[in-house]
């Protein structure tokens, strides 16, 4: 779901805003969207349903929309943390965004989710992603994570 193309490790976005915007251009230029717009439309509706902020710095921003023609996951890491109404209140600096087709919403979207939730709760998997030096390097543990690796 994941390559090292679909991964920025040292945007300097600093508003929730322009993590969206990151991640749809990123989306776009990687097939996975038809529409910059769509994307940051889709993540903007989903995160006033709730936060998509997780704690130790981490957000899982995702969408189901029209905009986006096959599954995909991008990674934006920040250069500063960004204010994202965290579970423990702190700014979100690693947004791992799950991108599903409308079509695909439900059984795809959520075991998606659920692999990715459970590998941040995972310390050695979650400090894995934060000190990984490459784009490379974090693609492989994230599709280890989601495929449900336990190595």
């Amino acid at each position: 779901m994941i390559t090292q193309n679909q991964i920025y490790l040292h945007s300097t976005a600093k508003t929730q805003e322009e993590v969206f915007t990151v991640i749809a251009e990123l989306a776009l230029q990687n097939g996975i969207a038809s529409s910059v717009e769509g994307v940051i439309t889709g993540l903007n509706e989903r995160e006033l349903q709730s936060s998509t902020g997780f704690q130790d710095g981490f957000a899982i921003p995702h969408t189901q929309a029209d905009a986006i023609k096959k599954p995909g996951i991008v990674v934006v890491r920040t250069e500063q943390g960004i204010e994202w109404n965290s579970f423990d209140d702190q700014p979100a600096f690693f947004f791992i965004s799950l991108l599903i087709p409308k079509e695909e919403a439900g059984s795809t979207h959520l075991k998606a989710l659920a692999s990715l939730s459970s590998a941040l709760m995972d310390d050695e998997k979650r400090d894995g992603f934060l000190h990984s030096q490459t784009e490379l390097e974090l693609s492989k543990k994230i599709n280890l994570a989601i495929m449900g690796d336990d190595n």
